[in-house]
């Protein structure tokens, strides 16, 4: 009866930390209403209640007008009129019905300039460029709504600059009131919030039977650093690969196609990943992608993050600092990065991050008499490696391991 009632215990502990709680989401709800009453995108702070409803198509494409610096007092119709005249929604339709999610998700992205997509899967593209920062449902509160919008003011459009500073130009708010959207250094939820749609779980397959059954060998982790799927991820991880996929925050799997560049001293490999998913159903134009930190200037006690995918199980943030730089280690030719970052199984080939959102280095290890010991490479040998190589397979690069042994 104990053992039974401890396992109900742990299965309630695991679903209550799985999704975040309705205060919590209403607090996050009030607060991106608060920012945008700031900006003047709203008239006033709605109440709870009222952002705990399901928003209108009207409420929709007014806020949307405003977020585009456009307020209702200087449209000559509606706002659903002036939104399909804009060429952001096909027709204007019923204002009062409640707003779907990826209706209004292409709306934003055709406003935002973005291509690419359809009113059906706008939500998962919006998700895989990072626009998004989670799954909502298939309409949403007006709370959402005012999440999206107060997220969207900091993302660049196709021209690469964010909205808020769009506004900020045209006078329509203070660059000062802009300033918590653009903050220098990251929290680890800015971190994720902005940067988990360019990591990956990485399934490896060591047969071509595995790989057709969708049973995979083994699981690491890797990062786009390319809007067009080039990748990097560590040596070890496909070291005897025949085939490998990643796997997306969005759920999506696409194909690894060609091996660029790997080097065992180095621990490291840069891919190039297919832009199909591995159902040949969907093409994607561009991946969300990380920026590497040329010269990452690390120090010790710098404050860092990890993400990547821990047991393979799922994507997942950590952070700590760097307690050592250019540390040697046994077996790697460029010397190393020791930091607290958690990382376990599966975060080899993730990513290690500074606070401004950059790659400093990818993680590959961790000393198992230690605690807090964990190893990143650094990510030099990728800057001088060419990126426009034709590459190989990884059946291939496999073969050649084995023939230099």
């Amino acid at each position: 009866m104990k053992k039974r009632l401890l396992s109900l215990l742990c299965a309630l502990t695991l679903l209550l930390g799985a999704a975040p709680s309705a205060a919590a989401l209403e607090g996050e709800s009030l607060r991106a209403a608060e920012t945008l009453a700031s900006l003047g995108l709203l008239s006033s702070v709605p109440s709870r209640e009222a952002l705990a409803a399901p928003a209108s198509r009207l409420q929709a494409m007014e806020l949307l007008a405003r977020f585009s610096g456009v307020p209702a007092a200087r449209q000559k119709e509606g706002s659903l009129e002036y939104a399909a005249a804009q060429g952001w929604i096909a027709s204007a339709g019923r204002g009062r019905e409640a707003a779907p999610s990826s209706w209004f998700c292409a709306a934003l992205l055709r406003r935002l300039g973005y291509e690419g997509f359809t009113d059906e899967n706008a939500a998962l593209f919006a998700r895989r460029i990072a626009l998004t920062t989670r799954d909502y449902g298939e309409t949403l509160t007006l709370g959402d709504l005012c999440q999206l919008v107060r997220d969207a003011l900091a993302f660049p459009d196709r021209e690469g600059v964010p909205a808020a500073r769009r506004l900020a130009e045209a006078g329509l708010c203070a660059q000062d009131q802009i300033q918590d959207l653009f903050p220098q250094e990251l929290t680890a939820r800015q971190a994720a919030d902005r940067h988990m749609a360019a990591v990956f779980r990485l399934d490896v397959y060591y047969s071509e039977k595995a790989y057709q059954a969708d049973l995979r060998s083994a699981e690491g982790s890797g990062f786009f650093i390319s809007a067009d799927g080039l990748a990097v991820t560590n040596c070890h991880t496909i070291e005897g690969a025949v085939r490998a996929t990643a796997n997306l925050v969005t759920g999506e799997c696409f194909e690894v196609e060609r091996v660029l560049y790997y080097d065992s001293e180095a621990d490291l490999a840069l891919l190039r990943v297919s832009k199909t998913t591995r159902d040949q159903k969907t093409a994607v134009p561009f991946f969300s992608f990380l920026e590497l930190a040329e010269d990452p200037a690390l120090r010790r006690g710098d404050q860092v993050y990890t993400l990547g995918a821990p047991l393979g199980l799922t994507l997942a943030v950590s952070d700590g600092i760097i307690s050592a730089t250019d540390h040697k280690v046994a077996g790697y030719a460029f010397p190393c990065v020791i930091n607290t970052a958690d990382i376990s199984h599966g975060n080899s080939g993730g990513v290690l991050m500074n606070v401004y959102g950059h790659a400093v280095g990818v993680t590959t290890g961790a000393y198992s008499a230690g605690n807090n010991l964990y190893i990143s490479v650094s990510l030099a040998p990728i800057l001088e490696a060419d990126w426009s190589a034709e590459g190989i397979t990884l059946a291939q690069a496999a073969a050649s391991a084995r023939d230099s042994r």
